[in-house]
């Protein structure tokens, strides 16, 4: 009876120049090559593009996962281990728990891990470190590069400030985004000069249904994994207080306000106001420097 195998392939920018190499074509292909040498019948192939391999939550992985506890097959193939997993713990709970425990034999190619074979498993557990020391490193060198491109007063945010937009030519630089700009002037003059509210004025831009900033990124083919936006949407006074408290908004780049607490989590934590990193005079400003000094004062409460 055939032993029936599951072909892992993951891919993400992490592998820098060996995108051709790393290429989920040509996983498959070393795959299902060796899968046939071995006589193995191919279950399913399961593939990640643009994942890190820190990631316990890619869709395809977790598929394969799913499938495996329920013995749907008995083998897991991939290139190498750095394929299945970069994480030092995610290798260990499966390779060395849960697989044991569901009866799947983990194989490589490349490194020839095999889950199955005990002399294999000092190999396997220097892998997991390998590959946990590239990970820290590549954050490393990552986290350097930015914070250089930060004190250029380089743009580096997934989307631009609202009233902005990316330069086509340059993703890095801001230009003025002259639909919504008005809008932005708007906001900075209602709040200095006719002596209202955060409130008053989100309850203003609402009324008019002017597109809240979530709404126009949506509108414009941006953020798109947020479905289901109403329009018209409802402007808040936060979204007020930070547009007239950004100093963006009279040409300065203030970044550095938020790190990451480990290159193994997401979450972020705030940093003191010493040490963010501002540049000023970086792009065009849309209100002038006495409008915005005005502003910065306490919520009016009325």
């Amino acid at each position: 009876m055939l032993q029936k195998v599951a072909l892992y392939c993951r891919i993400s920018n992490e592998d820098n120049g060996n995108l051709e190499s790393e290429s989920i074509q040509n996983q498959k292909l070393l795959l299902t090559h060796y899968a046939n040498e071995k006589n193995w019948s191919v279950f399913d192939i399961y593939c990640d593009e643009n994942y890190s391999g820190l990631d316990d939550k890619r869709p395809n992985f977790c598929r394969m996962l799913s499938d495996a506890k329920k013995g749907l097959f008995s083998i897991i193939l991939c290139k190498t281990q750095s394929r299945f997993t970069r994480d030092i713990l995610t290798a260990e709970k499966y390779l060395h728990q849960l697989f044991p425990l569901w009866g799947i034999r983990f194989v490589t190619v490349v490194d020839q891990v095999d889950s199955f074979s005990k002399e294999n498993k000092k190999s396997r557990q220097i892998n997991s470190l390998i590959n946990e020391w590239y990970c820290e490193e590549l954050s490393e060198n990552i986290r350097k590069i930015f914070y250089q491109k930060q004190l250029k007063g380089q743009f580096l945010g997934n989307y631009a400030p609202y009233g902005y937009q990316k330069s086509p030519q340059n993703k890095h630089h801001l230009l003025i985004d002259e639909i919504t700009a008005p809008i932005v002037r708007l906001i900075f003059e209602q709040y200095a000069f006719s002596n209202t509210s955060y409130q008053k004025i989100a309850s203003f831009l609402t009324e008019i249904k002017i597109p809240t900033p979530s709404q126009y990124k949506y509108m414009q083919g941006k953020d798109m994994g947020r479905k289901g936006i109403l329009y018209p949407g409802v402007w808040s006074p936060s979204t007020i207080r930070r547009i007239l408290h950004n100093p963006v908004y009279i040409g300065h780049m203030v970044q550095g306000k938020e790190k990451k607490i480990s290159y193994q989590h997401k979450k972020v934590i705030a940093m003191p106001k010493q040490s963010w990193i501002v540049v000023e005079n970086t792009h065009a400003p849309i209100v002038s420097s006495h409008l915005f000094a005005l502003c910065q004062k306490q919520p009016k409460s009325h």
